[in-house]
């Protein structure tokens, strides 16, 4: 929080423009046992079987996403300051931080910095688009292609269950993100899990659906001790999904979702995130799930809207952050709260 003598900072950020612990059950057959894909949340399941099986966040926030790179960031050391939670793109092929810059970030433990990981599609300007060596490449996975992301030319919908995808995302791309140092990822584009066999803008079938959610249990098998967030992916396709018998939302360490409260206020959306919060998942360790929310005021001067949406949020007992726009997110924002 950055308050100043009573009245309330804003400012944009910019510098120019894992023993003891429950193993994950090994792999085998993988579950079919899904919902009916739709956003709705009237439906009460009984709670998990156990606890989550990742670490947890020591807290909820306050947190940040950001995804240019250190000299876009500015003073990295007032950002490890303000935000406790920081969502940065640590590709190695984007070149965006060093390892001694995610540290700082990281302030010697006292934040978790997690790293942007697309699953739901495949950027064409990533390296292992064409080439990722002992693996087969997105774009050489035709197989697996679900069309082109309407409205991002540049990004590919991909069948979450192609074997290949899976060995490429599970042990290719993200060992990448984890040699950074991280603490953990931030899955985007998992809400194709929640789309019809017919969508235009990335169809997913019943095998696709599934293959997403044992996606995910494949890396949570591999990375016990990284966190785990899911971005936009909540409807109940992945609050009640299983996979190998496992319920699906006990792989996760939280979820996030976008514009639930600016540009609009986004009723689906926050009942979604409520049906998550209603259930009181804990880590393994029993710290809380958080429930973060990302809203969008077109730039950091707009505290108006900045304000009212992180109010919304916070009333609600959502962790918020509040950026310029979705798909550019190359500047931090400091608001004063939470």
């Amino acid at each position: 929080m950055v308050l100043f003598s009573g009245f309330l900072a804003v400012a944009c950020g910019g510098g120019g423009d894992d023993d003891s612990r429950p193993a994950v059950p090994a792999n085998g057959p993988d579950s079919s046992s899904t919902t009916d894909g739709g956003g709705g949340a009237d439906t009460a399941p009984p709670p998990p079987t156990g606890p989550g099986l990742g670490p947890g966040f020591p807290t909820a926030g306050p947190w940040a996403s950001f995804y240019g790179n250190a000299a876009e960031m500015g003073d990295l050391a007032k950002v490890a300051a303000t935000y406790r939670i920081i969502n940065i793109d640590v590709d190695p092929g984007s070149g965006n931080f060093t390892d001694a810059q995610i540290q700082t970030l990281k302030a010697g433990g006292k934040n978790r910095v997690i790293s942007y990981m697309n699953v739901g599609s495949c950027e064409d300007y990533r390296d292992y688009w064409k080439t990722a060596p002992g693996f087969v490449s997105c774009a050489a996975n035709t197989a697996a292609h679900l069309g082109l992301y309407d409205g991002y030319p540049d990004e590919t919908w991909m069948d979450p269950s192609s074997e290949d995808y899976q060995k490429l995302i599970v042990d290719y791309v993200a060992p990448r993100l984890v040699a950074r140092g991280i603490d953990g990822f931030y899955l985007d584009n998992l809400e194709i899990l929640s789309h019809p066999p017919d969508d235009p803008n990335g169809p997913c079938s019943d095998k696709c659906r599934q293959g997403g959610l044992d996606l995910i249990r494949k890396l949570r098998e591999k990375f016990p001790n990284q966190l785990i967030v899911m971005q936009n992916g909540t409807s109940d396709v992945t609050r009640l999904g299983t996979t190998n018998g496992i319920e699906f939302r006990r792989l996760l360490d939280g979820i996030a979702h976008e514009e639930v409260y600016a540009p609009a206020v986004d009723k689906v959306a926050e009942t979604e995130l409520l049906a998550w919060q209603s259930m009181a998942l804990k880590s393994r360790d029993g710290r809380p799930f958080v429930i973060l929310v990302e809203d969008y005021v077109g730039s950091c001067t707009n505290t108006k809207d900045a304000i009212a949406a992180i109010d919304k949020s916070i009333a609600k007992g959502f962790s918020p952050y509040v950026s310029d726009e979705s798909g550019e997110q190359k500047v931090v924002c400091y608001w004063g709260k939470p």
